[in-house]
């Protein structure tokens, strides 16, 4: 049987005065769902930060064994992930 997907969308902002809270809410919610899928596409500011927010996630997940997708992601986003080389990890 598939896993359940749960779909949480991303604040329009995650910079790094966001990135603790964003992450703290998260983080739980990928403990609790089956396969997480992370909506992108309402990021309207970010930095670095949205990066390590969604990579701290992808490892949350490879450590729980549990499937994790990012959808909707802006140019912006996907630029930051070229640069740090992290777009495949990411799926993006």
């Amino acid at each position: 049987m598939p896993a359940a997907l749960s779909m949480i969308a991303l604040p329009e902002r995650l910079t790094i005065s966001e990135a603790s809270t964003t992450l703290a809410r998260l983080l739980p919610l990928l403990r609790a769902a089956d396969a997480l899928q992370l909506d992108a596409s309402a990021l309207q500011q970010m930095d670095s930060s949205a990066v390590a927010v969604l990579l701290a996630c992808q490892r949350e997940a490879a450590l729980l064994g549990r499937p994790l997708q990012v959808s909707g992601a802006p140019p912006k986003l996907r630029q930051l992930a070229q640069l740090y080389g992290v777009e495949s990890l990411l799926g993006l």
